[in-house]
């Protein structure tokens, strides 16, 4: 090794020993006869002195020394100068007294700060994601997705699961995203997918009597990306033979809880977890992935607005929509801009506008009331409204009329978005929420037809199976989510493990009987073979990870990842090939790319 010490193991206990140290200089400081050095590898930074009268071999090494060299150190560990410490580096109460220094490799200068945890345009970290990931903030999250993987191998390990690997070569059954297609240059014409998740497997693996299964899977979706979106991502995949829903759900508390406890103790975590039926998430939070950790819940006032003579309040709800409110608690003062700016929340989120209520009396009954609708209310209704929103003196209450899911959405956004500018977020808080109680089927009014609202194979509460044939849109599904702090981490179910029944979903689905078995023949045949009832999950590890570090997207705690138009600009991908490539996969362009060919 050319080390034997690392640069973050050191302490006043190994003062008086010789180490040999290796890695790059964070920072070189000249102060006028000596110089300094912070040596920094993957464990931490040590401060090394080159003093010309111990020796001058290292000095003149230490003169030509530039941020990013590679450098090997060999030296004495000496205590710090009294009242030179450092108390933010654990290593800060020593240093190491150079007798040799050899430069390892010489560096360019970096295109951005890797000793300043400054901000960087994306499309130059991106292109340089080697020199990004030297930062201690990236290292650190990647050493963070490291134990929080490692941990779950462990835990399920000892919950009696074992890791099996699945293809991930397979049929293209496309029933979410678009899915990555790979062309076979041995069967031409024909073309593999990249699994969107390993959903089919996994239960053929129960098929085969595995009964706990894990895998930290990788999944391929070709979906237009978000901050908390890949094409490429990584995922705890689980399924369980002979379960029920509450084992599933209890297996996941244990798992996230342990994880959070052991991996960043300093995090508080909500227990037990709690769970929230999908009406209940959508009546008080407008969203299936709410966040909970503050208050601004919903209140509908449709039936108070049905009956006032403001008329956009009562033609939404005669139209079929709901009228809804948060109260802001002390924003009654808020400005104009501060106004347009949640106005335009709401329009972006779909709304024709925003009613605004701000209670600037001493009581719920005072004239002092600013609002719009103020003169087409009684005080009374006006009364009635405030009071159903929770309003006090001095809260701003914010109001949408429109379509029911429309509401929805502008609410959750008015949530979010408000949340942050009032301080109501602790963001050494992790409140996970379980949301369960699904419909199994939505509609789509556009195409007349049944959709699944998790996917095919979760199996409809029993009681629920015989209105499959007679109001499909009333039956419950079996199944849940796991949410963070309003993002969504995982889904899981209870499977359906019948054929019978299997095939009468894909048939609701619009699924003829030979497209089904075209695309699932496998796991229908397989089912016909003594199914266990089972179910499972599947939680995305590079969401949890960027809650857990407190990350602003998944591309902080990916080593590389993708930009916002699904490209690795290091590598320069997606990229053309050559003609001859195409021509060994018998594919042709339609348009010419290759110049005037």
């Amino acid at each position: 090794m050319l080390k034997d010490c690392n640069c973050g193991a050191l302490s006043r206990e190994r003062v008086g020993e010789k180490v040999t140290l290796a890695g790059w200089v964070h920072r070189r400081r000249d102060h006028g006869g000596m110089v300094f050095i912070d040596l920094r590898d993957r464990d931490g930074i040590t401060q090394v002195v080159f003093n010309p009268r111990i020796s001058r071999e290292a000095y003149d090494v230490a003169t030509s020394l530039r941020n990013e060299y590679v450098v090997q150190v060999i030296g004495e560990v000496v205590l710090r100068p009294a009242g030179t410490e450092n108390l933010k580096l654990s290593t800060g109460e020593i240093e190491v007294t150079a007798v040799k220094a050899v430069v390892l490799n010489e560096s360019l200068t970096p295109p951005f700060y890797i000793n300043e945890d400054v901000e960087v345009e994306e499309s130059l970290y991106l292109k340089n994601r080697y020199l990004y990931l030297r930062r201690p903030r990236m290292k650190d999250n990647l050493i963070l997705r490291h134990r929080i993987t490692k941990f779950m191998s462990d835990f399920l390990d000892a919950q009696g699961f074992i890791q099996v690997e699945t293809p991930l070569l397979i049929k293209s059954t496309p029933e979410g995203a678009r899915d990555y297609l790979v062309p076979s240059r041995v069967n031409q014409g024909k073309f593999y997918a990249l699994p969107q998740s390993p959903q089919q497997l996994k239960q053929l693996l129960m098929v085969a009597g595995i009964e706990k299964y894990f895998q930290i899977a990788r999944c391929f979706r070709d979906e237009d990306l978000r901050a908390d979106r890949q094409p490429e991502f990584t995922q705890l995949d689980l399924e369980m033979s002979f379960v029920e829903e509450d084992d599933i759900l209890g297996l996941m508390e244990k798992l996230l809880v342990a994880l959070v406890r052991e991996v960043k103790p300093e995090m508080e975590i909500v227990t037990p977890i709690p769970r929230l039926s999908y009406e209940e998430a959508m009546k008080r939070y407008g969203t299936d992935k709410p966040d909970i950790r503050f208050g601004l819940e919903i209140r509908d006032i449709s039936d108070i607005a049905s009956e006032v003579q403001f008329g956009i309040f009562r033609s939404a709800v005669a139209e079929g929509g709901n009228v809804k409110g948060i109260c802001l608690p002390g924003c009654a003062g808020f400005n104009h801009h501060r106004i347009a700016d949640l106005t335009e929340v709401a329009k972006n989120s779909g709304a024709q506008g925003l009613v605004t209520v701000a209670l600037t009396g001493e009581n719920l009954s005072s004239n002092e009331v600013k609002s719009v609708i103020a003169k087409h209310l009684t005080p009374a209704e006006m009364e009635r409204i405030l009071s159903r929103c929770g309003a006090r003196p001095g809260d701003l209450v914010l109001i949408v009329a429109d379509q029911p899911p429309v509401v929805n959405r502008a609410m959750d956004e008015l949530r979010r978005y408000v949340a942050p500018l009032l301080n109501l977020i602790d963001k050494n808080l992790l409140n996970f929420v379980f949301v369960i109680d699904f419909p199994l089927l939505k509609r789509n009014s556009e195409e007349n037809s049944w959709e699944c609202m998790h996917h095919p194979f979760t199996a409809p509460r029993e009681r629920d199976i015989s209105l499959l044939d007679t109001d499909p849109g009333k039956v419950g599904g079996r199944h849940f989510d796991v949410v963070c702090n309003g993002c969504e981490l995982g889904s899981g179910s209870i499977r359906i493990h019948t054929h019978q029944l299997q095939e009468k979903i894909f048939s609701l689905l619009g699924y003829s009987k030979e497209d089904m078995f075209e695309r699932f023949g496998t796991l229908l045949e397989a089912m016909r073979y003594g199914a266990p009832p089972h179910g499972g999950i599947a939680l995305g590890i590079d969401r949890l990870v960027m809650m857990i570090a407190g990350a602003e997207t998944i591309r902080e705690i990916i080593a590389f990842p993708k930009n916002q138009n699904a490209v690795d600009t290091m590598f320069d991908a997606p990229s053309y090939v050559s003609e001859s490539q195409l021509d060994e996969l018998n594919l042709r362009l339609k348009r010419a790319v290759f110049g005037d060919s």
